[in-house]
């Protein structure tokens, strides 16, 4: 049996469509910027910036109004939010990396001098 889908009071049909995809369309588009980010020499602070703009927008656009601008809204700020989480999560990465590849020289220097032959 096909479940109805009941439109709250001040929604539209296309703010329940939204409303019922927005994690997907929020992923999708953090995916497809964090590529875009990862893969170009411009670097990822535009990316902050407008992850500040996207949340501003919700928290003093989106949150008061209902329907398709919140929804918007909050795909907005949240596609946002983790296409800065990628950047900052490879840097990370590279960071520990890099740590532990020091370690691992250390211990091999270590290792090579305390050598008796």
């Amino acid at each position: 049996m096909d479940e109805e889908q009941v439109i709250e009071h001040r929604q539209s049909a296309s703010g329940l469509w939204l409303r019922q995809r927005r994690l997907r369309l929020a992923l999708l588009i953090a995916f497809v910027e964090s590529i875009v980010i990862l893969f170009s020499e411009h670097g990822w602070w535009y990316v902050v910036g407008a992850a500040v703009l996207a949340v501003l927008a919700y928290w003093f656009i989106g949150r008061h109004r209902s329907g398709v601008i919140y929804e918007v809204t909050w795909v907005a700020a949240a596609s946002q939010l983790l296409a800065v989480l990628v950047p900052v999560l490879w840097e990370l990465v590279k960071i520990v990396a890099l740590i532990v590849l020091v370690a691992l020289a250390v211990f091999l220097l270590a290792a090579l001098l305390l050598d008796r032959k």
